[in-house]
């Protein structure tokens, strides 16, 4: 599987040989391989229009979620910090210099939406508008209720979907972390290409909303 799932991360799959046994850490359906998969699509269409170091951000996608923690664990806002740590000892490992490290350590680390640090790279700025994406649009949304199942979480309220009565709780109901999360991060987007595409996908999410409320 790791040879032939290599082959989607062209031009960089040698890379991707490499690092994919080290990439996906745990169970997660929505932080598997296949996530990351897509993060790369999404880091590469961006880097075409962009720029920056192709190789530094292919080992950021690679390596950003190398280490596995719970949305609903206290050590959740660690998790890049960690994926960082651990990214770092595996290309040193590979022999990368301390230079293309630290540049991939620095993507890694505020790519995440829990973390809330502000990326100043361009390849961060690419990874985190990649890996945000893949949390909206029907990708985003299946990818919610995957989460929400695995906390044991309801759908929806019954007498209060919208919460217009009670305070948002997403770790109760699913659909509230499209008010408290989702809708939220299309106006965080920090490159060019990535705004365009995240508008794109933020009316699809709200149309997912939309047609689940009118169903229910």
């Amino acid at each position: 599987m790791t040879a032939s799932l290599a082959e989607s991360f062209s031009p960089h799959q040698d890379l991707a040989r490499s690092l994919i046994p080290h990439a996906s850490a745990g169970d997660d359906g929505s932080h598997d391989l296949a996530h990351i998969a897509r993060v790369f699509k999404n880091a590469m269409r961006i880097h075409q229009h962009e720029g920056g170091d192709g190789r530094v951000l292919a080992a950021a996608v690679l390596l950003h979620d190398c280490v596995a923690v719970e949305k609903n664990s206290p050590l959740r806002n660690q998790a890049s910090r960690l994926a960082a740590e651990k990214a770092a000892g595996i290309l040193g490992e590979m022999g990368w210099s301390d230079t293309e490290i630290d540049a991939v350590s620095h993507a890694i680390l505020t790519h995440s939406f829990s973390a809330n640090l502000e990326p100043q790279t361009i390849e961060a700025k690419i990874l985190q508008d990649a890996d945000r994406l893949d949390a909206i649009g029907m990708i985003g949304a299946a990818r919610c209720f995957y989460i929400a199942g695995r906390m044991g979480s309801a759908l929806y309220d019954p007498a209060d979907p919208l919460a217009k009565h009670r305070p948002l709780d997403d770790r109760t109901f699913a659909i509230d972390h499209f008010e408290t999360k989702l809708f939220k991060l299309a106006d965080g987007f920090k490159t060019q290409a990535g705004r365009q595409a995240a508008n794109e996908r933020h009316q699809r999410l709200k149309s997912v909303l939309d047609l689940f409320l009118d169903e229910i």
